[in-house]
């Protein structure tokens, strides 16, 4: 088990002196737009509390309005006796707040951010021990289908698949305190085949003579140390990983059935004195493409996904802690699936550090926008980039999945804007990341990607064998509409080889007393009729010989959607067991005797 356990928002840089400000904070909605006018940045209470870090349309935040709300604000008092260093700087963290920010300490504005989805950070500056800091949070979203929505609804009621709206402040917020000269960013990559981990270091604050020591070790056991020079805030190394101790291979690499985790210890010194010191921890595995197979440290890879949204009934894309996550997670294993395609959502880095410690892969996805405009595709960029590089470094994230059934360029069939779109945030995502795989609209009318993911959603299995086995050929040339009208691939591409997944299918509802909502195809009216239709479609995709993995929808019911294989509750709607043995059986030949 790696050490940075115990609640820390941000697990892969761990340092002492954090404090977390969820809780109570003053709230109050602006549906008038006259705060900033008014100067409710000096207010320093109100007379409406919400509980942070739930957004205002969910009943944990103690509001519980659905109602759409343009504008709102949030006010938090911090005493910084007892906890502050007058030494250093205030750092002030947002997890996740949906969509547009500003915020003022004291009074005067400190910074702003655009988007829901990712974290950003104010350096506040030097403090009095004594000191108060009245924090003061402005947040606007609106329902625009140009900005990066996700399930998000831009109509006044949910419909279809898309839920109430997330505003505001919806993952933690924190503040950590910083020495002069600090680690700002680790980006780890492993290097299986060179038997070592390449760190690039960034250093933010004063540039005097700094040196970085970086200490490997392994269940405890320390593994190799390297101290050098950081120039210009700058250090990349690699670091060899290689002991005999560890295992007869000399290196303990990370999959599902063995999620081995190694140690990263970092110090920083400047002038030979100790500035900074962080934790971290990082996995040594390999995932690539190698023709039509996928493969996982060398090996071909068999993937067995659930597609899980991340919506908890009383608290919306809040989780209500690391409890919430592992339940889902250990639910996910228990199911007989190795991983999740966490659709339409960032989830919070603690769900993404217990996927590392279980062995659960992650197909990493964007939250879509829904109106193709210059403006859209800028924000998306942006946007995503930041996903991309705060999510870098987690072992299990094996896949990156920015766009989604044509989603926001509905015309990329013939589009060449909107193909050439596609096209460069492959290649975007490609430039920060070479390592993974990347996925180019999921589900159909692909340009370029390294996979071809398919979305079928037939009741039928025998139907849904015979189609993919009798179409093969006219799927993956694009000829065959496989889904709604839709087909394979954009005009102007065709399929080069390279692995083929059933990434969307089943969906299947479960008519139980007492529910309504839909899912797809007939609803089954018992359990034995849910097994049954269960057990004949995933069957029919794990026999076709040439698909390398599928993922089911879906893990739990979500608001007016009943197809999943939990309720909102989290309650197993069959017995696991029965779902277990059926992900796990060999159906047929695989396309490699080797995938499991």
């Amino acid at each position: 088990m790696v050490k940075t356990i115990g609640g820390y928002p941000r697990p892969q840089m761990v340092r002492e002196g954090h404090l977390m400000l969820d809780g109570k904070w003053g709230f109050a909605f602006d549906d008038a737009d006259i705060g900033e006018r008014s100067q409710w940045y000096t207010k320093q209470s109100s007379d409406q509390e919400i509980l942070v870090p739930f957004t205002y349309e969910t009943s944990e935040s103690g509001i519980a309005d659905t109602e759409y709300h343009s504008i709102v604000w949030y006010w938090k008092k911090i005493e910084l006796s007892g906890w502050y260093r007058p030494d250093t700087h205030l750092i002030l963290h947002f997890e996740g707040c949906d969509y547009q920010t500003k915020v003022w300490v004291n009074g005067r504005l400190i910074g702003e951010h655009s988007g829901g989805y990712s974290r950003f950070s104010f350096d506040l500056g030097e403090h009095s021990e004594t000191e108060v800091l009245n924090i003061c949070v402005r947040v606007s979203d609106s329902l625009s289908e140009e900005q990066m929505r996700g399930k998000q609804r831009w109509l006044k009621d949910s419909y279809g698949c898309w839920y109430v709206q997330t505003t505001g402040i919806w993952k933690s917020v924190w503040a950590e305190m910083v020495p002069e000269s600090y680690i700002s960013n680790l980006k780890m990559t492993p290097d299986i085949a060179g038997h070592k981990l390449e760190l690039e270091l960034s250093v933010s604050g004063i540039q005097n003579r700094i040196e970085a020591e970086c200490t490997v070790s392994y269940q405890g056991k320390r593994i190799n140390s390297i101290r050098s020079m950081v120039r210009e805030g700058k250090l990349e190394i690699g670091i060899d990983v290689y002991d005999k101790t560890v295992n007869e291979w000399g290196i303990a690499l990370w999959a599902p059935q063995h999620p081995s985790l190694y140690d990263l210890d970092i110090k920083l010194y400047v002038n030979g004195e100790l500035m900074d010191h962080v934790s971290s921890y990082f996995g040594m595995r390999e995932i690539r493409i190698k023709g039509n197979n996928i493969l996982l440290n060398g090996e071909p890879l068999y993937q067995r996904l659930i597609l899980d949204q991340g919506y908890w009934k009383e608290s919306g894309l809040t989780p209500k802690g690391d409890e919430a996550l592992l339940l889902d997670i250990e639910r996910v294993i228990s199911l007989g699936y190795n991983g999740v395609r966490k659709h339409q959502k960032t989830e919070n880095e603690r769900f993404l550090y217990w996927c590392d410690v279980k062995g659960l892969l992650v197909w990493e996805e964007a939250p879509s926008f829904y109106k193709y405009s210059s403006e859209a595709v800028a924000g998306f960029c942006t946007q995503w980039l930041e996903i991309v590089e705060q999510n870098y470094n987690h072992p299990s994230i094996i896949v990156w999945t920015p766009l989604n059934e044509s989603w926001g360029m509905m015309e990329i069939g013939r589009d060449k804007k909107q193909q050439s779109f596609s096209q460069m945030v492959y290649h975007l995502t490609k430039c920060v990341d070479s390592m993974r795989p990347v996925i180019v609209n999921d589900g159909w009318e692909h340009t370029i990607s390294d996979i071809i993911t398919l979305h079928d959603y037939e009741e039928d299995g025998e139907r849904m064998f015979e189609k993919y086995m009798q179409y093969k050929d006219s799927v993956l040339s694009g000829e065959f509409y496989h889904n709604n009208y839709r087909n394979a691939f954009a005009e102007g591409f065709s399929y080069q080889g390279q692995p083929v997944m059933i990434s969307e299918f089943g969906g299947i509802a479960f008519e139980q007393e007492g529910t309504q909502g839909w899912g797809y195809g007939n609803k089954v009216k018992s359990a034995d009729e849910f097994i049954e239709r269960f057990q004949k479609v995933t069957l029919s995709v794990k026999k076709l010989p040439y698909v390398c993995g599928y993922c089911y929808t879906q893990l739990t019911d979500v608001q007016q959607e009943i197809n999943g294989l939990l309720t909102e509750e989290r309650k197993f709607k069959v017995e696991p067991e029965k779902i277990r043995e059926i992900n796990e059986a060999r159906a047929g030949i695989f396309f490699n005797e080797k995938c499991h």
